[in-house]
């Protein structure tokens, strides 16, 4: 520290306890900290110190004096040096874990804190890293951290993808585009036996949802020889994967006419073309009018898009949770599989079950709960946050 510029320092109110913090929470709040004038001068994304109201320096954090989440801890060790380097070797511990992990190199690189970057996404498609800068400070040393990301990775084409609600609270703009190599189509990614196609610049999120590879491979297990709906499929991630593990056939729905000729490259890609079907609409819709028409399938999947992506939306959210649930119950055949799922940051796991099960309940159907799952590996949690947990999976057997 005594070569280096003195860092601003931001002291927490009297009243709020650090201990919080001491114990390994990565995010102080804006009504945790003393907010004067001088402090709301410091630019955003600054690296600070975070002093406890008594003076104990708690350690080195990214600040922005205009977000909810006023300081992320970066680093315990005050003299730590936040520049390429000290990215380049939490790039690396990331890196390492998923190597363990995956044989292929087609998963999320990182997992913002919980992999010790706040704020910062990154999948990885083989030789393409699609990176989400979602905080201030990440947005500030962007250069950097593609330096790091490829220096340790080795990958050729870096997309910066800066869409989506957390920027917005972190008042940065959105963009998405390459900012290294070229990227002309969409990406192959292999997952479960089935082959895949990721749009990282028109796609929903980073174009591919690796979160779910793990709840795919279960629902394959349950899928052999049976009909499957997968519903809000987007390219068709449960769909492809049943087929993979011997699903006689798949009927897939979307609102998506982009995200659906995707799965439909999937599936030729694949070898399941003639087992593969598509149906592009609002999935409420859909599902009444297939139950209208009296189908029924041996394995339903519903994997909606964030219902309730804040508290605010909570109730809302649960009660499209419950309607899902009923209507997918509905097309489940007697001895069948209903797969749930919800990636809804502001739900916890017993409310969702509690909507899903009142959902069953009300289709007349009684179920066995087989198995939960969440999202894989690479998207390990942070014990502080129960944010980081945020991708629910509940496989049902009805009667």
């Amino acid at each position: 520290m005594s070569n280096q510029t003195p860092r601003p320092v931001i002291r927490m109110r009297p009243n709020k306890s650090p201990q919080r913090v001491r114990f390994g929470a990565p995010w102080v709040f804006a009504d945790e900290v003393v907010l004067d004038r001088r402090a709301r001068k410091i630019p955003a994304g600054s690296i600070i110190e975070l002093h406890a109201n008594d003076g104990e320096r708690l350690g080195l954090c990214a600040f922005n004096a205009e977000s909810r989440i006023v300081c992320r801890v970066l680093d315990r060790d005050l003299d730590a040096v936040i520049d390429r380097n000290w990215l380049r070797a939490r790039v690396q511990r990331a890196l390492e874990l998923r190597e363990r992990l995956y044989d292929s190199p087609f998963y999320r690189l990182v997992h913002a804190e919980a992999d010790g970057l706040p704020g910062v996404v990154i999948d990885r498609f083989g030789d393409v890293a699609a990176i989400q800068p979602n905080a201030a400070w990440a947005e500030a040393m962007f250069d950097d951290l593609v330096a790091a990301v490829t220096e340790v990775t080795g990958i050729s084409t870096v997309v910066k993808n800066g869409l989506g609600r957390a920027r917005k609270l972190e008042g940065l703009a959105e963009e998405l585009l390459v900012v290294q190599g070229r990227l002309d189509a969409p990406v192959r990614v292999q997952m479960n036996g089935a082959t895949y196609f990721a749009d990282l610049l028109k796609g929903q999120k980073t174009g591919l949802f690796f979160d779910q590879r793990d709840n795919h491979a279960f629902a394959a297990r349950l899928a052999r020889d049976a009909s499957v709906l997968d519903v809000f499929s987007h390219v068709g991630g449960f769909a492809l994967a049943a087929l993979a593990g011997g699903a006689r056939c798949a009927d897939v729905v979307d609102a998506s006419a982009a995200a659906l000729d995707l799965a439909v490259h999937g599936a030729e890609a694949s070898g399941f073309a003639g087992q593969f079907a598509t149906i592009r609409g609002d999935a409420f819709e859909i599902m009444s009018s297939l139950a209208s028409e009296g189908r029924d399938y041996g394995l339903v999947v519903c994997d909606p898009p964030a219902f309730a992506p804040a508290k605010p939306a909570l109730e809302a959210g649960l009660r499209a949770y419950e309607r899902v649930a009923r209507l997918g119950a509905g097309l489940v055949s007697r001895g069948g599989y209903l797969v749930l799922c919800s990636c809804s940051h502001a739900v916890d796991p017993a409310r969702f079950k509690a909507a899903s099960v009142r959902g069953i309940g009300r289709a007349g159907r009684q179920a066995q709960l087989i198995h939960s799952g969440s999202a894989g590996p690479d998207h390990p949690q942070h014990p502080h946050l129960a944010e980081s947990g945020y991708l629910k999976a509940l496989f049902f057997r009805l009667d």
